[in-house]
Formats: structure tokens, C-alpha cells, sequence
């Protein structure tokens, strides 16, 4: 990840975004927003988050929402087929896996498929770090 990543981007579908305020989920989204970001909530479980409209899972989002990045808060386990949706929705620029995730399928799937991968770093602290 470079330095301009963060001027890159606009659109952050965040995908396991929890609705609980204890959650790290729900911090870094939080965060994100505040710093102007589209917040994309992606969780079956929910029906909104922070007054945005949540999908079940990645490929539910409308084609004409732009994601520039799709921010995973899930087990290593399920990363993949996440990836997988990230690369068959196309325009995406970059998959995110925040800290203690980490899955190296999927990691070298989606570099394949010309996407930039961070995986086991938080977004927020990266943010932070680049201020």
C-alpha cells in the first residue's frame, strides 16, 4: 500500500460491519465515515447501519454503486469466497483484510485479478498512520 491509497479511494464496502458499537467493525467504520468515506455496511444480519442501508453480502449491492475497496472483518476461512465476488462484480481496486486476517488464496486470486491486497493491518490505523 502506498502513501496515496487513502486519496485513491472513496467507497469502502465493509463486509461482517457490525452494528454493535463494541465491535472493531463498527469502530473502523465509524472512523471511516467521520474521514468521509462511503460506508458500504455488508452483513445478512442487519438491515442498516449508521442510517446506511446494508446488503447481505457483496454482490447484492447495485452495479451502479462504485466499490473501491471491499474492508473484510471475517474468519481467514471465508475470505475467499468474498474475493471471489469482489472479482465478478469487476471495478473494484483493492481487498482489505483487517487485522488477524490473512488467507493466502485468496490473497494471490485477487492479485491475479489486478487487485491491490493488504491483509493483517487495520484500515483505521493505517489511516491514522498516514495523517
Amino acid at each position: 500500500m502506498n502513501n496515496q491509497f487513502f486519496s485513491t479511494i472513496k467507497t469502502i464496502a465493509i463486509v461482517g460491519l457490525s452494528n454493535k458499537p463494541d465491535r472493531p467493525s463498527y469502530e473502523v467504520g465509524l472512523y471511516l465515515k467521520s474521514k468521509g468515506f462511503q460506508i458500504i455496511p455488508v452483513n445478512p444480519n442487519i438491515t442498516e447501519w449508521e442510517g446506511e442501508k446494508t446488503y447481505p453480502r457483496l454482490s447484492a449491492i447495485p452495479k451502479e454503486i462504485q466499490i473501491d475497496v471491499v474492508d473484510i472483518f471475517r474468519k481467514s476461512e471465508e475470505v475467499l469466497p468474498i474475493v471471489n465476488e469482489a472479482i465478478d462484480r469487476r471495478g473494484i481496486k483493492a481487498i482489505w483484510m483487517q487485522e488477524g486476517i490473512s488467507n493466502d488464496e485468496a490473497e494471490t486470486l485477487a492479485r491475479n485479478n489486478g487487485l491491490q491486497v493488504v491483509s493483517n493491518m487495520c484500515m483505521m490505523k493505517a489511516h491514522k498512520s498516514q495523517l
